[in-house]
């Protein structure tokens, strides 16, 4: 599954001004899944034309990233919620919907387990066939990561569930790892950590998404399948670092493999000059 294009609005993110005429023009592989995420009602409008396998809505949990990233109210973004689970309906999308801040807000702290589960209870109620606790902030923590993921399986069995991980506080493998002894269905991440994140102090070199290959490594260590090959995830990395100028955050990509380190060979002694 790839979230290949993003329908925000033009005016505030005019990089993705561009977003069906991107989706127009990704090559369709049988078997892969190709999303949109949409912020409002309005960006959903303008992706059901656009040929995607699948929608996702973000609503924040938090009511101050909502009002700041979204310029909605937690309850105005749950009414809108609705009114898109009724356009992906007849529209014959899939829908997914991301709980942002599903643990963790800036200027705040932890989300309390009531905030989160409004808004995947509303998910629910609006037709979303998947549902992922996003974290954010970049500070959640492996115990709630565990904890959020096992509750949301055990209340709706019918649901898919995922996580959508940040890594500035260095847990994304730790938070990743809890996500799958919960039964997470899928982990997200991006392209050698490519992504913003809600802006707060920091090194911009930790503030960006979990990269994706760093969490397939994590995967193939752990003898897991993704269905994923990482030489070749590694080299599409490498042309995104290329062509965005953005140093990639991944560990695997800047470190190597270990089949590279093993195949790696010490470099000749230099001979001794003979001076004392």
């Amino acid at each position: 599954e790839i979230e290949a294009v993003s329908f925000a609005h033009p005016k505030v993110l005019p990089q993705l001004a561009d977003a069906a005429e991107v989706m127009a023009a990704v090559p369709r592989v049988a078997g892969v899944r190709y999303r949109g995420l949409a912020p409002n009602f309005r960006g959903a409008e303008r992706a059901v034309d656009c040929g995607l396998d699948e929608l996702v809505v973000v609503v924040s949990a938090d009511e101050e990233v909502s009002r700041r990233n979204q310029r909605l109210t937690v309850d105005e973004a749950l009414d809108g919620l609705a009114r898109i689970g009724e356009l992906a309906r007849t529209s014959g999308l899939r829908l997914v919907t991301a709980v942002a801040c599903s643990f963790f807000a800036p200027g705040r702290g932890p989300v309390t387990r009531e905030e989160r589960l409004r808004v995947v209870d509303a998910a629910v109620s609006a037709g979303s066939a998947g549902a992922y606790l996003a974290g954010t902030s970049g500070q959640e923590e492996p115990g709630e990561i565990y904890d959020g993921i096992r509750e949301v399986r055990e209340l709706y069995p019918g649901l898919e569930v995922g996580v959508h991980l940040h890594n500035r506080n260095g847990f994304a493998p730790a938070n990743a790892l809890a996500a799958l002894q919960a039964g997470t269905d899928w982990i997200e991440g991006s392209f050698a950590g490519l992504g913003g994140d809600l802006w707060f102090p920091g090194d911009p070199s930790v503030l960006g998404n979990a990269p994706l290959e760093d969490l397939v490594h994590l995967c193939d260590g752990l003898g897991i399948h993704t269905g994923v090959d990482l030489d070749s995830y590694l080299l599409a990395a490498d042309r995104i670092v290329e062509l965005t100028g953005r140093a990639s955050a991944s560990f695997v990509s800047r470190g190597g493999t270990r089949a590279q380190l093993a195949q790696a060979r010490w470099p000749a002694e230099e001979p001794a000059s003979g001076k004392g």
